[in-house]
């Protein structure tokens, strides 16, 4: 069934949605600009055994309460069913395929059957059934990092109290199965292991000295010798243009086997908390200040190895590039509201959208604000809602979704 389609009949038929809008957008586009994934020329663009391919993008929304009970919604046809529980999460995690469940205490994963295979000039659209496919072991905050493609290459986790470096099998995790390329132990520490080529990059701390590094590990785990400073490690990345790693003072981008220290400019007032973007995307962004205090965003294009800041109006929480030939760039701010802006400016603000129980200490870290080619989803726990906003036509809130179970925590799959 297409978009279009469906939407048209969820106008005129009684669905688990509360339709603010019954306005329906075109299927996503190849991008003709970006360069094809060295993987994507793989034979089974993306197929795996039980899965279907279908002529368009399986946009999904998975849900999982406060206490692990985890929902998926169907944002095509507005169909929900039930998955498995979860141990109760702290934060959530995708790649646009599985959601990773982090409860302080592993990772528990779950394949939420829909995923695009990205070939460069075209797409491949599958659909199979959803599953929980098992866990992770490791202590502490878990920070995950899929690959662009979610039938090849890996994922990488890395644990900041145990201090465990984990690298998952894509391939394998498709066929539904839990398997780690391999287990390196770091000193804890916040940090990050991320896919890059047939290993990883992973962060390590000299305990003596206290400075961290980004080093290189192979497929086998072991040190290359290739490594990059990096001090407070996060938010990696991976996009067409190499895999980002945002670190205190730049980005370090890792392409073709070199690493490269991309400095933010002089006039930056500090480093973003983090960065994001449309997946595969090359342009990521997040939220900061000027030298001079001024509440803003820092976009990074990993592709022409640039900064770029844009004043916001008011101090942001989230911040996710869409990375599209308009350069849209999509915030939520302090207040609950949702800005968008492109070209550098600031061009639509929506009234708050949270409550304020939304955005306080314990739970902000538990909204989520997701970008795809079209629309973005923000949820909003305390009412229940998930809002999908057009991002191009001002800001538009297009549907408000009421999923079965609470949008505690919320993941859009099917990317």
């Amino acid at each position: 069934m297409n978009r279009t389609l469906a939407i048209a009949l969820a106008c005129g038929a009684a669905l688990p949605l509360a339709l603010a809008a019954c306005t329906a957008a075109p299927a996503p586009q190849p991008d003709q600009s970006a360069a094809a994934s060295p993987e994507a020329a793989s034979s089974d663009h993306g197929s795996v055994a039980g899965a279907t391919e279908v002529a368009e993008p399986q946009l999904q929304l998975l849900t999982v309460t406060a206490a692990g009970d985890v929902g998926l919604l169907d944002l095509l046809d507005g169909g929900e069913r039930t998955l498995p529980t979860v141990p109760a999460p702290a934060r959530l995690a995708t790649d646009g395929r599985y959601v990773f469940s982090d409860s302080g205490s592993g990772v528990s994963i779950t394949d939420s059957g829909a995923w695009t295979w990205d070939h460069g000039d075209h797409f491949h659209y599958y659909r199979a059934d959803p599953a929980h496919l098992g866990s992770v072991t490791g202590e502490g905050p878990a920070a995950v990092t899929g690959d662009v493609l979610s039938t090849a290459g890996s994922t990488g986790v890395f644990f900041a109290g145990s201090g465990d470096a984990v690298l998952l099998d894509n391939a394998e995790l498709s066929s539904g199965r839990v398997v780690e390329r391999f287990r390196v132990r770091e000193a804890p520490h916040v940090g990050i292991a991320a896919p890059l080529g047939a290993g990883a990059l992973v962060s390590h701390l000299d305990e003596a000295s206290g400075e961290t590094q980004l080093r290189v590990l192979d497929a086998g785990g072991k040190p290359t010798g290739a490594m990059t400073a990096c001090e407070s490690p996060r938010s990696a990345t991976s996009t067409r243009a190499g895999l980002v790693v945002l670190c205190e003072g730049g980005a370090v981008v890792a392409a073709s086997g070199d690493l490269e220290f991309v400095s933010l400019p002089a006039d930056a007032g500090g480093s973003p908390v983090s960065l994001s973007g449309r997946k595969g995307r090359p342009v990521l962004a997040g939220p900061g200040a000027d030298a001079a205090g001024q509440p803003g965003t820092w976009s990074f294009d990993a592709r022409a190895l640039s900064w770029q800041w844009s004043p916001a109006s008011a101090p942001l929480l989230r911040v996710s590039a869409v990375g599209d030939d308009e350069g849209h760039v999509v915030a939520l701010d302090t207040e609950g509201r949702v800005h968008v802006g492109h070209g550098g400016k600031e061009t639509a603000v929506t009234p708050p959208l949270l409550d304020p129980a939304d955005l306080e200490p314990g739970a902000a870290s538990a909204v989520t604000l997701s970008v795809d080619q079209q629309r973005a989803y923000l949820n909003a726990p305390t009412a229940g809602i998930v809002y999908e906003i057009d991002y191009a036509d001002g800001a538009r809130v297009a549907r408000e979704l009421t999923p079965a179970l609470r949008p505690d925590f919320v993941a859009e799959v099917g990317l």
